[in-house]
């Protein structure tokens, strides 16, 4: 950092370059103290602001004379309380209105477009240079909406946050449209480039001024008139642009670095879990792991880098790598065989019915190597109720003499909210359709996203449908479900189901119930199964910790950074 930065700026560089918006609000606080007076030294040779008032007023005193702008009623002075904050001595207090004219864009209609012509204006072309222009010709338009370079345009039309600005136009002849104000000064008071950054300095001031609905808002002109800016002498301004550019071309580069700092962080972390995911021995994967724990606290400073851990945390644990095997459990094998002989003994008991057997599991489906005692199973031969698509009646606004049913949104966390649902007139259904605590519910089509995602049933309190689009199942009760549910929604799992989904439709993909029934998976020991979702559940817990913990360290940058910029 140059030793004639602002010391405000040098105390909180590292605050800015670790914040997510850091390097935006370090620009936000260089127009802030700019247009405060203390960015630059004041230089008492410097031309007083109010010498500029007088040259404003005698010229529009001569327009007026000369008919060339009509006699307005004027605009009241600036009142203690509406001043934001302390200008230096050479500064004045002015008004928007007293020096600037605004004429608004022409409301063009879609029949006036043509394949070419002159470029139509938009605010999307003010703040995304790659979008496209609407044409027209040119003598449809009057030279009062005419904007050529260096015209200075108010957009006041929008989106908070995306739509509202103050602009110096750089690409050429050019029809105005409507929601564009184009802008002239009476007099050349202020610099162009000074005038736009004290004008985008007040944007939050404007926004919270404007009228219209959440989405879509307006800044009248008469707010805009009355809006108070400080007033520095022109000297003054020539050396606020340039230490403004100065300091952006800065946060350019710190704008770089920033990202290529994020970038190698993540880089690191992907490395190190592919390495540890990867790992053909106990001793690999320790290296590797021991490594991760070294680096723990910069590999885990930003969420992204959380998210990716918890990923990892379910695919060690559906490849075993997450807790040491113990010779003594009893082998995945012998469960199967109780599985298989407690499936035999439902059936002929008439509690369930009989399914065709599942073909064994082949090599080529085996991604990867499974420690000794655990074995390769279809998801079906774990069941003892199979598939079945659930039921969607039509639904309806009343909440009297009906049934409530879920939504995909009930699973698409891959947890079961039943607070999504809707209401559908009451049916005597089977059981069947309803939910209850131990059943999987997987959805069968969705966008891509979500086709396949797995919610366990818990803590179930009332009776609900299940939709449609969602499938259901159980498993025998001896198995930890809530470990299945942990290797269902594991990466090796999502790939799985999103690369069977087909269908015609784009957006909705679909996975059938033989793709479900046939979902190769890892059967692990019994006792082994609760000790891994000890261990998942105490590492996801700590991931919980991470992203509380850097959500606090980000918000207390951000109220750091808001502080500055806020004064």
């Amino acid at each position: 950092m140059p030793n004639t930065l602002n010391p405000l700026l040098q105390t909180h560089f590292d605050t800015a370059l670790e914040h997510p918006n850091g390097i935006k609000k370090l620009r936000e606080l260089i127009l802030t103290l700019a247009m405060q007076g203390k960015l630059v030294e004041q230089n008492p040779n410097d031309q007083p602001a109010s010498e500029l008032l007088k040259e404003i007023q005698e010229e529009k005193a001569r327009l007026v004379a000369e008919g060339k702008i009509k006699k307005s009623e004027a605009l009241p002075a600036v009142k203690e309380e509406e001043k934001p904050f302390t200008i230096p001595n050479g500064w004045v207090w002015i008004r928007l209105g007293d020096v600037l004219e605004m004429i608004n864009g022409r409301a063009f209609k879609p029949t006036d477009w043509t394949a070419n012509g002159i470029p139509i204006v938009r605010i999307q072309n003010l703040n995304n240079l790659s979008a496209g222009f609407n044409y027209c010709k040119e003598e449809l338009v009057d030279e009062r909406h005419i904007i050529s370079d260096d015209t200075i345009l108010i957009s006041w039309s929008g989106t908070p946050g995306t739509s509202f600005g103050a602009f110096i136009w750089k690409r050429g002849k050019a029809a105005l449209n409507q929601h564009i104000f184009k802008c002239r000064q009476y007099c050349e008071i202020f610099r162009d480039k000074y005038l736009i950054n004290t004008i985008n300095s007040r944007l939050d001031h404007l926004i919270s001024m404007a009228q219209g609905a959440v989405g879509l808002k307006h800044i009248t002109k008469g707010t805009l008139e009355f809006l108070v800016l400080g007033l520095p002498p022109l000297a003054e301004q020539k050396r606020i642009v340039e230490k403004i550019d100065e300091l952006f071309l800065l946060c350019d580069e710190l704008e770089i670095l920033k990202k290529s700092k994020d970038s190698k962080r993540k880089d690191l972390h992907q490395s190190v879990i592919t390495q540890m995911l990867e790992a053909d021995s106990q001793e690999s994967f320790q290296k590797h792991f021991q490594f991760l724990t070294t680096h723990f606290h910069e590999l885990y400073s930003v969420k992204e880098n959380v998210k990716e851990l918890r990923k990892a945390v379910l695919q060690l644990a559906v490849m075993g790598k997450l807790v040491p095997q113990d010779p003594k459990d009893q082998q995945a094998s012998e469960l199967l065989k109780e599985i298989q002989a407690e499936k035999a003994r439902l059936v002929a008991e008439g509690k369930v019915k009989k399914s065709e057997a599942l073909p064994a599991v082949k090599e080529e489906e085996k991604p990867f190597v499974i420690p000794k005692g655990w074995e390769w199973v279809r998801l079906g031969e774990l069941m003892t109720s199979g598939l079945k698509n659930g039921y969607s009646p039509k639904e309806t606004k009343s909440s009297v003499n009906t049934m409530k049913v879920l939504t995909l949104s009930s699973t698409t966390k891959a947890t079961f909210d039943p607070s999504f649902f809707k209401y559908a007139d009451y049916q005597n259904l089977d059981n069947e359709f309803f939910v209850k605590d131990g059943d999987f519910l997987i959805q069968r089509g969705n966008s891509i996203d979500y086709v396949g995602i797995v919610a366990l049933v818990e803590n179930c309190k009332e009776d609900v449908l299940y939709p449609d689009l969602i499938m259901k199942f159980r498993l025998f009760e001896k198995l930890n479900l809530r470990m299945f549910h942990k290797f269902m929604v594991s990466l090796y799992a999502r790939n799985y189901f999103q690369s069977q989904a087909s269908g015609t439709s784009g957006t909705m993909p679909k996975i059938n119930q033989p793709v479900v029934s046939k979902f190769p998976l890892p059967l692990p020991p019994l006792a082994e199964q609760k000790r891994i979702v000890e261990k998942v559940d105490q590492l996801l817990a700590l991931c919980d910790e991470l992203e509380e913990r850097i959500g606090k360290a980000e918000e207390k940058r951000g109220e750091i950074l808001e502080g500055m910029v806020r004064g």
